[in-house]
């Protein structure tokens, strides 16, 4: 069996690609905003038109500066390294990060630069054109990188070790996203994996204690474990035969087995103590996210509103029965409210069989319902919940009061769900884990947001909805 390191150059060539295509960029944007505000003539019809029109040399010697420290904040935030497999989201935060706090350092020095004026609405150009600019180089660099590894070209090589759980899950996420470049050669486990487990479709190397004599004798690149506790010292000892190879190593955590929780260490009088549960948001994290939530509901109502009233007026005209669904759901701290939505079900789409949970082609939807849900248009009249304070924009879905009662004594930690404000969307959702899939999943998934919360975090979840949405997938 072949070895690979073949992707090296490929590895090499990524990030350089990636300098490159930010340089450029940033370049063009300091060229596009001194020209939008000297020669497009927008400035001087808006009234603000220049005293004189300074020389373009003094720009392109401060695009020189502004380029080299845009470039080492980028290094420094570790976003020229190849492979870094970073969500769309992820990415554009990032980069309005990075040209934020240039921007402020570059116009710190300006201000100290006495031998030449800049323009402080040259300044503003900059920042608003450069994010999308060198947001759409990486684009277009990820894309060239993705396509490669499409068509088997750069890959890494790969093995798995476990045969269920987390080594299922992380095969699955693998095969279904090629784009993240690894050629995986098979997986080690004490015994070969059932025959309808995704992991029957690869071959089995052999057991863990034989992973070891493979890797040496085999040039691989990464090991994905996902085992049992029980297999740990196994795990231990391969690491340990592995030592002086070029190996990456990557574990997936047995959720099953661990807290999701973060732990950190606080004092008190010189007695340490391991804080394993705190509360989720702090008075001025609550600040910031009611804030956010008040401003974006408030603004996307506004722009919403004549595609509300049309969807409104269909849902009346096509069949019999109110506009909007409105339903008793559980949110913060186990209170219940009213959620809004538009009608996608007949009226008596539960009369005969009480609450029951949603799934796929449902029948009891009506034939506009059918293209709300798959668009998520019906959720929309929940802005209306967000803006009255019962949800947020983000955090784990409500659920109704039946199958809570149901699901709190089944499912570990399923009440933690409460500690927070529920919302339209959530990581879960952007995850794919939404409808007629693992509870448990969604659990720890919703978990592990509440316990990292952060307004970037939120920021990154709207835009993966975003994205979501304009794929128009299906939901339940």
């Amino acid at each position: 069996m072949p070895g690979g390191r073949a992707h090296d150059r490929w590895d090499s060539l990524i990030p350089l690609l990636t300098v490159l295509s930010d340089a450029l960029l940033i370049f063009c944007s300091f060229l596009l905003s001194y020209w939008i505000r000297f020669n497009s003539g927008i400035f001087e019809r808006l009234g603000f038109a220049p005293t004189e029109i300074p020389p373009v040399g003094g720009y392109l010697l401060g695009s020189a500066v502004m380029v080299l420290v845009w470039l080492f904040l980028f290094r420094a935030r570790k976003m020229y390294r190849a492979r870094r497999s970073v969500n769309l989201a992820d990415e554009l935060i990032g980069v309005a990060r990075v040209s934020t706090l240039g921007m402020l350092i570059v116009m710190s020095a300006a201000f100290f630069y006495r031998d030449f004026s800049y323009s402080r609405i040259v300044f503003g150009l900059i920042w608003l054109t450069s994010v999308p600019l060198v947001f759409l180089g990486r684009l277009a660099v990820a894309k060239l990188e993705r396509t490669l590894h499409r068509g088997g070209r750069a890959l890494r090589t790969a093995v798995l070790v476990g045969s269920e759980g987390p080594a299922e899950e992380v095969f699955s996420r693998l095969q279904r996203h090629p784009s993240y470049g690894f050629d995986i050669r098979g997986y080690f486990a004490e015994a070969p994996a059932a025959g309808a487990s995704l992991l029957a479709r690869i071959p089995r190397l052999g057991t863990i204690q034989d992973a070891g004599a493979f890797l040496r004798r085999y040039p691989t690149d990464v090991v994905f474990l996902g085992t049992r506790v029980a297999d740990h010292a196994a795990v231990f000892d391969l690491i340990g035969e592995c030592e002086g190879l070029d190996i990456e190593f990557m574990m997936v955590p047995d959720v099953l087995e661990i807290l999701t929780s973060r732990t950190r260490l606080v004092e008190f009088e010189g007695v340490p103590f391991l804080t394993i549960k705190s509360n989720p948001l702090t008075f001025w994290g609550r600040f910031a996210k009611r804030s956010m939530d008040i401003g974006l509901s408030a603004g996307l109502l506004l722009i919403l509103s004549p595609l509300m009233l049309l969807i409104a007026l269909a849902v009346r005209l096509t069949s019999r029965g109110p506009v909007f669904y409105r339903q008793e759901r559980v949110g913060l701290d186990g209170t219940s409210f009213q959620m809004l939505k538009f009608r996608s079900m007949r009226v008596t789409a539960e009369e005969q069989t009480g609450p029951v949970w949603a799934e796929r082609g449902d029948p009891r939807r009506t034939a506009l319902g059918v293209l709300l849900r798959k668009s998520s248009m019906d959720e929309l009249p929940q802005l209306i919940n967000v803006l009255r304070g019962d949800m947020s924009l983000v955090g784990p879905r409500p659920e109704r009061p039946f199958f809570v009662g149901r699901f709190k004594d089944k499912v570990p930690k399923y009440l933690d769900r409460h500690r927070v404000k529920t919302g339209i969307t959530g990581w879960a959702q952007v995850n794919g884990l939404r409808g007629d899939t693992s509870l448990e999943q969604r659990i720890r998934y919703d978990l592990y947001y509440i316990e990292n919360w952060s307004v970037t975090f939120d920021v990154k979840i709207l835009l993966m909805t975003v994205r979501a949405a304009l794929r128009f997938r299906e939901v339940h």
